[in-house]
């Protein structure tokens, strides 16, 4: 699959994240964090902005200090805000405080009366489809109303200018009221999009079984959707598409943090294919810079530039255990 150019669309949060400093520092420990720009939506942004593509997000943020850090965040990395609302209220941006550290990691999610959920019918609406070449969302968004009818509308409104869809399926659990209901949402999502990814754990639960994850990544596949990225942590990721399988290694690194590396893996990924690149040729792009993310502070600050990508990819071009093969 390729896309037709680098300008995306991008629905989902933008919030920011606190980092206990220096790195290796406990949570409860710390005296003084690093903030930065947060929010799985807003990551990717980041990610495909610095390999040089085009990027408009649609999401709300608070009416407060806080929404005010992300709204500027967007302005410093050049993401377009033009769709993104404030509002006010008892709405609060989304905050993670995350330790960069692998042994006993801590994630802390703040996520209570999220203020892009907020996101209505009529922020999609205003959005002109025509403009971009794909649109991209997170399973985060469907998670409460009204995001997510009005997610559904956007899926409707940019099928209907040509326009593939692309989602991470990105299942938080604390963000459902339950999993039943989580699971009957993301089936209706994943059949009506072009391109799927997540890692095995998601794939299992859209399965409603654990050990059929895969099967499930194949079965989207065979009832439509363009491609789909099952990704096995060390193990690597298999990509399917209606010609068949390839599956790639990863690019090992030695890691400060577990987090990030989803959200710079799809950017490096659609990065590629809107670049032009072989489908294996953007699955080790996404591969390879979810490898430089977990090996740095930060998630947005740390994606990578296209110097640095180009030149990560070069001192690793014959690492073994980043070999791709295809299957039929």
């Amino acid at each position: 699959m390729k896309l037709s150019g680098n300008r995306f669309v991008i629905i989902g949060r933008a919030g920011m994240d606190f980092y206990p400093d220096p790195p290796g520092t406990k949570t409860e420990e710390a005296t003084q964090f690093f903030a930065c720009l947060g929010g799985s939506s807003a990551n990717i942004g980041v990610a495909i902005r610095k390999l040089g593509g085009q990027v408009d997000l649609v999401t709300c943020v608070s009416d407060d200090a806080i929404g005010r850090f992300a709204l500027n965040q967007l302005d410093h990395y050049g993401i377009g805000r033009a769709h993104v609302r404030s509002v006010g209220g008892e709405a609060r941006n989304s905050l993670a405080v995350v330790e960069t550290r692998i042994e006993d990691h801590q994630s802390v999610i703040y996520r209570n009366g999220a203020a892009d959920f907020e996101m209505n019918d009529a922020d999609v609406t205003a959005v002109d489809y025509a403009a971009y070449d794909a649109l991209i969302t997170t399973g985060t968004v469907f998670a409460a109303e009204p995001s997510r009818n009005a997610t559904f509308l956007a899926f409707d409104l940019a099928k209907a200018a040509g326009l593939p869809l692309i989602l991470d399926i990105d299942y938080r659990p604390y963000s459902w009221a339950s999993a039943e209901e989580a699971a009957q949402v993301y089936s209706r999502a994943g059949a009506m999009c072009d391109v799927i990814i997540g890692n095995d754990v998601e794939f299992g639960f859209m399965a409603g079984d654990y050990d059929r994850g895969l099967d499930k990544a194949r079965e989207l596949v065979a009832k439509g959707a363009s491609l789909a990225v099952y990704k096995m942590g060390e193990k690597g990721a298999i990509t399917i598409t209606p010609q068949g399988e390839v599956t790639t290694g990863i690019f090992r690194t030695k890691a400060l943090k577990p987090t990030g590396a989803g959200d710079s893996f799809l950017g490096g990924f659609v990065a590629g294919l809107a670049d032009g690149l072989a489908l294996r040729d953007a699955v080790l792009q996404g591969s390879a810079a979810a490898a430089m993310v977990v090996s740095r502070v930060g998630c947005a600050p740390a994606m990578p530039t296209r110097a640095e990508l180009d030149a990560f990819l070069h001192a690793n071009a014959d690492r073994k255990d980043a070999h791709a093969y295809s299957t039929p």
